[in-house]
């Protein structure tokens, strides 16, 4: 089984018998503070995060930014555990598609680590192929991860930089990229993967609303997988990416 961490500012009764419940469901269970270097240093992406919200941990913003980028950027999904106010202070900061679900104390801990397990065994990460999108739009991130995080593991970023973080830190089996971002463009992103040796054979396909031919001519040059529009339907989209790891899939098992 994978990773459950734990990130908690006290250690009492209630996070240990939670730790006790995963471990005793096979899972690995680290427990860590609201600490941006501890966090860090956990090297496996977790299988899922549990977050014990309370008044000395909703003082730690840097930490639960840093958690919210990283449950972003790797695909992480979030359990909190806390009182309303304190469920409803955390969903504020952590945005509130990265929290899978919210548990209300007091809480019976073995329904928890129940609850918890179902989504992690329906939903992780063991077969779904890693897609790692880019655009700047913070909407349109939600929105891809909307339509396609039942099948596959997404990971979003939003300009460059953090792109080519998450092609270090959490190899993905396809990019989908904007073509359209200010500063770096996708063109100049695609670009700089293709010059990493260790990048260069991840397939990318452009995801943009510029459907003038000029635009997908030159966008095509760059021989990307695909070049798809954001006018689509959601079910295009999703058709399109399915038949693409369809396609690899049946090279894999002709070997042609």
């Amino acid at each position: 089984m994978g990773n459950i961490v734990i990130v908690s500012e006290v250690q009492s009764y209630l996070i240990l018998s939670l730790k006790s419940w995963f471990e005793h469901a096979e899972y690995e269970v680290t427990m860590v503070r609201a600490d941006i270097n501890a966090i860090n240093k956990i090297e496996e992406t977790p299988a899922a995060m549990v977050l014990y919200v309370d008044e000395k941990i909703l003082e730690e913003l840097q930490a639960l930014n840093f958690i919210k980028d990283k449950a972003a950027e790797g695909d992480i999904p979030i359990f909190t555990v806390g009182d309303m106010d304190e469920l409803n202070s955390a969903e504020s900061i952590i945005s509130k598609n990265l929290i899978r679900q919210r548990f209300q104390r007091p809480i019976n801990v073995h329904e928890v680590v129940s609850s918890i397990s179902h989504y992690e065994k329906k939903h992780g990460r063991h077969n779904k192929k890693k897609i790692l999108v880019v655009d700047d739009s913070g909407t349109m991130l939600r929105n891809v991860k909307g339509w396609l995080e039942e099948s596959y593991q997404v990971s979003l970023a939003n300009s460059a930089a953090m792109a080519i973080k998450a092609l270090s830190t959490n190899r993905p089996d396809l990019v989908l990229l904007d073509y359209e971002m200010p500063i770096v463009d996708g063109k100049q992103v695609l670009e700089m993967i293709r010059s990493e040796h260790d990048f260069a054979d991840i397939p990318v396909m452009f995801l943009t609303s510029r459907e003038d031919p000029e635009t997908k001519e030159s966008a095509m040059a760059l021989k990307p997988e695909g070049y798809l529009l954001k006018s689509m339907e959601p079910g295009e989209i999703t058709q399109v990416i399915d038949d693409f790891f369809g396609g690899l899939r049946r090279k894999e098992l002709t070997g042609m």
